[in-house]
């Protein structure tokens, strides 16, 4: 995924890391509304304007690093706030909260592949969809990994036994050194760059095959 890519496709891939992150984060906020938390609303976050979800650093730089440097893109963009305790269905809640901007990219990779097959390989919009379809797949894998501060932790953390949410908190006050922490992993290990990475093409190969 993401080798040999010119100029155009990097651009390609920008643009779409901004659609992917902005749907991503919006989604997070508009889940917890719709539960009961107003907490994105209040901080301007419950909106579409990307400016409102970018990080610099995280959202822009440090994938465009790594796709350049052949290596799993990692995408990070401003956390949307949110408050478990105003939310119903209090831990589950924050897992539809968590498990939104996930899912989100999924169906965003799911409508890109369908738009695959229909135009064929010929059409002149195939490579910019193929890449769309990337990006989207690589925010649904990464963020659904288990591991505070990313978005499968919530999941996880409603269904857990207590030991391992204390495990769980513990881990999550790390915050951003987490995702730091991947990039690392990823930069020494190739085999873990690899896991991941086999992973994003598992399912991009399920979507464009069913």
């Amino acid at each position: 995924m993401f080798s040999g890519l010119s100029g155009a496709d990097i651009a390609i891939v920008f643009v779409s890391l901004i659609i992917s992150m902005t749907l991503h984060e919006a989604m997070h906020g508009f889940v917890a509304h719709w539960l009961g938390d107003t907490t994105a609303a209040d901080a301007g976050r419950l909106t579409l304007n990307p400016l409102r979800h970018i990080d610099t650093l995280t959202t822009l730089l440090l994938p465009l690093v790594l796709i350049i440097l052949g290596l799993p893109p990692i995408f990070a963009a401003k956390p949307v706030p949110f408050n478990p305790a105003r939310l119903k269905y209090d831990e589950y809640g924050a897992a539809l909260v968590g498990a939104a901007g996930p899912l989100t990219n999924l169906v965003l990779a799911v409508f890109a592949s369908l738009v695959l097959k229909a135009v064929g390989p010929e059409s002149n919009i195939f490579t910019a969809v193929g890449l769309f379809l990337e990006v989207n797949v690589a925010f649904f894998v990464f963020n659904m990994i288990p591991i505070p501060p990313l978005d499968g932790s919530r999941v996880l953390y409603a269904f857990a036994p207590d030991f391992l949410r204390e495990i769980m908190e513990r881990i999550e006050s790390a915050g951003l050194g987490i995702i730091f922490f991947f990039v690392a992993i990823f930069a020494l290990v190739p085999s873990a760059g690899n896991f991941i990475a086999n992973i994003d093409t598992s399912v991009i190969n399920f979507l464009l095959l069913h």
